[in-house]
């Protein structure tokens, strides 16, 4: 299933890519470094309040979807219960923020303008939260080509409808405005099988106890993972301005744009893959099948990390506005690193928690790097600037990592090959050091040159280790087409 969910979503994350390089490139040019800015923020409090409110629907949904439909195919339980939370929870949800946004005086032009771009990303939540509850049941179950082909919609089409609506002069809040509108257009034609079985379904209050018991603190740690990936830019703000927090944004976004790109691969392909291993072969099969996703996984982005830190120059010469360059680009490297740690410690380690169904455990895991976080970038972005703000998320990643590996070695120990992660991170240095001594030429003639001798360097060495059996692998190939 693991291998099936990679190359069935490869489209849907190569597109990603595309897009989420277009979404820098063109956002950071058509809107102003202060309306950047106040994207950045304003994307911040929606994935906030989405998280918050909706959040474990759906990952009751990911997680009891599996087991309740071995029973039934319907899950009529699951669907009756899980619809009806989300229409209460809605109304919740639209009041509370109604009320905020009403509340807040907003008197100066700036603030206008935050406020109108968090209204719009605030707008988009329900319909964004709607789409993910279709996308986790098709993911639940298996369904890779309707799961892929709901993502590839929404990326294409949030963003195409965002640069239209930031034409119109909507300012920051038009690249979440773009997401809220293909949502809403896609949902007639994607939600029918889910809602006829919600009609159909009864509320079920002992369910609805379970869900929110295993929802609630898997909420709560992703609670603790936006306070991670967000509190830096509103402190930027507090401390230097919104300007500077649309520069760090900028910056975070092309060092962290690609691995987020292979972290949501993987994570599609992988979650689900290892609860079946569990529900069907227990733990040794779960074990079995994390040991495949690790090396995979480090394969794959270790020297994705190393090649965009070396490529860093060039490519944000190609995709980021000029007047938000210079200042994004000193905190690329720092953030690359970062954002592995990130990836490896959310679609990995943190599986620990929500496969043993102790999701309480993932609160403990998540306070630790948030609160250090919170307390490196008060104490670094005065002294540094958005590169003490880099230095703090980075440690605030690592120290994640570390606490939610111990912490998982006593709930169900997931395997970490240390010896073969530490093959692959010495390759990873020799191509860095290789690409380190290549002159600087500037723009794509660098970008190419520095890609292509690196994955020939990189490629080289793993077949010379024979890293995660890729020699092997290679031999079977030849040997099907009757080479060798």
């Amino acid at each position: 299933m693991f291998w099936k969910g990679l190359w069935g979503y490869l489209p849907a994350n190569i597109l990603q890519g595309v897009i989420g390089f277009a979404t820098l490139t063109v956002f950071t040019r058509i809107l102003s470094p202060d309306d950047y800015g106040r994207y950045a923020l304003a994307m911040g409090v929606s994935s906030l309040a989405q998280t918050l409110f909706f959040t474990w629907i759906e990952a009751a949904m990911a997680r009891f979807y599996p087991a309740e439909s071995l029973k039934n195919p319907e899950a009529p339980r699951l669907y009756g219960t899980l619809y009806r939370l989300f229409a209460v929870v809605t109304v919740l949800f639209a009041l509370v923020c109604g009320l905020g946004l009403w509340l807040w005086p907003a008197e100066t032009e700036g603030a206008q303008a935050l406020k109108l771009a968090i209204g719009c990303g605030l707008g988009a939540v329900v319909f964004r939260s709607l789409i993910k509850m279709v996308q986790e049941q098709r993911r639940s179950a298996g369904r890779v080509g309707p799961a892929s082909l709901i993502d590839m919609v929404q990326t294409a089409g949030g963003f195409g409808f965002g640069v239209w609506l930031a034409t119109l002069g909507l300012g920051g809040g038009s690249p979440l405005l773009g997401v809220a509108l293909i949502a809403a257009l896609t949902l007639p034609f994607i939600v029918w099988e889910d809602w006829g079985r919600a009609f159909k379904g009864r509320f079920d209050k002992r369910r609805a106890r379970h869900y929110a018991a295993y929802g609630f603190p898997v909420a709560a740690s992703l609670i603790l993972t936006l306070i991670l990936y967000t509190i830096d830019r509103f402190l930027i703000a507090h401390f230097l301005d919104e300007a500077q927090a649309g520069a760090y944004h900028a910056g975070y976004s092309l060092a962290s744009r690609i691995l987020d790109v292979l972290f949501i691969w993987f994570g599609a392909a992988g979650g689900p893959a290892m609860v079946h291993a569990l529900e069907n072969g227990g733990y040794e099969g779960l074990k079995a099948t994390a040991r495949e996703q690790i090396n995979t996984m480090a394969l794959v982005l270790f020297p994705s990390v190393g090649g965009l830190i070396m490529v860093a120059p060039p490519l944000a010469e190609l995709l980021i506005g000029e007047g938000l360059r210079a200042q994004a680009l000193s905190i690329t490297g720092i953030i690359s690193v970062g954002a592995l740690f990130s990836g490896l410690n959310t679609y990995y380690f943190l599986q620990a928690f929500t496969l043993s169904k102790k999701t309480k455990l993932l609160i403990l895991a998540m306070s630790v790097p948030a609160v250090a976080n919170i307390s490196l970038n008060l104490l670094l972005i005065p002294l540094w600037g958005l590169w003490g703000a880099g230095v703090a998320t980075t440690l605030s990643f690592a120290i994640g990592l570390v606490g939610s590996w111990l912490i998982g070695l006593r709930t169900l120990a997931l395997p970490v090959p240390f010896w073969n992660l530490a093959k692959i991170a010495l390759c990873t240095l020799a191509m860095m050091a290789v690409l380190y001594i290549i002159p600087s030429l500037g723009g794509i003639v660098e970008l190419l040159l520095k890609s292509i001798i690196g994955v020939i360097i990189y490629a080289g060495l793993a077949l010379l280790l024979n890293l995660n059996g890729v020699r092997d692998v290679g031999h079977r190939i030849f040997r099907r087409f009757g080479i060798g």
